[in-house]
């Protein structure tokens, strides 16, 4: 029997436009915290604000 594989992605610039960074993992925690991870390297975003975390999960899709 084979197990299907549920992947999560998301797209910095579905929120942040301009940006193209992307990111497809295993769960929705694993997408936030590679997203914490870019806003704070990338965007210089010392505190991610609850809106911004809102929006990333509005715009997580299952692939």
């Amino acid at each position: 029997m084979l197990r299907e594989i549920i992947m999560k992605q998301f797209a910095c610039g579905d929120v942040v436009p301009g940006c193209r960074s992307r990111w497809v993992c295993d769960t929705d925690d694993d997408v936030l915290a590679a997203v914490a991870a870019h806003a704070a390297a990338d965007h210089g975003l010392v505190e991610v604000p609850s809106e911004l975390v809102d929006a990333v999960r509005r715009h997580i899709v299952t692939v």
